[in-house]
């Protein structure tokens, strides 16, 4: 994740950990549908990050943490318009 978007795995706890945090299960923007996204802000970022989570496929019921990057300007506003209510 760091690699490739600069984002640390303690930003992405953050969001993920957030109160405001919107979850999308399954992903809209994903096919096929095995992966969730979450849209939360990082303080220490100091943005909304979007965060990808994929299903473990043990049928634990777990999640693993696939992907995280800065939220572009639709996802983000969608994060600020679904937390003014």
């Amino acid at each position: 994740m760091r690699e490739n978007h600069g984002v640390t795995v303690e930003e992405a706890a953050e969001a993920i950990a957030g109160i405001d945090a919107l979850l999308y299960d399954p992903d809209p923007k994903s096919k096929p549908s095995r992966s969730a996204r979450l849209l939360g802000y990082s303080m220490t970022r100091h943005s909304v990050l979007v965060v990808i989570w994929v299903h473990r496929e043990d049928m634990s019921g777990a999640w693993w943490g696939a992907n995280g990057w800065d939220a572009n300007p639709t996802d983000s506003n969608t994060y600020r318009k679904e937390n003014e209510q």
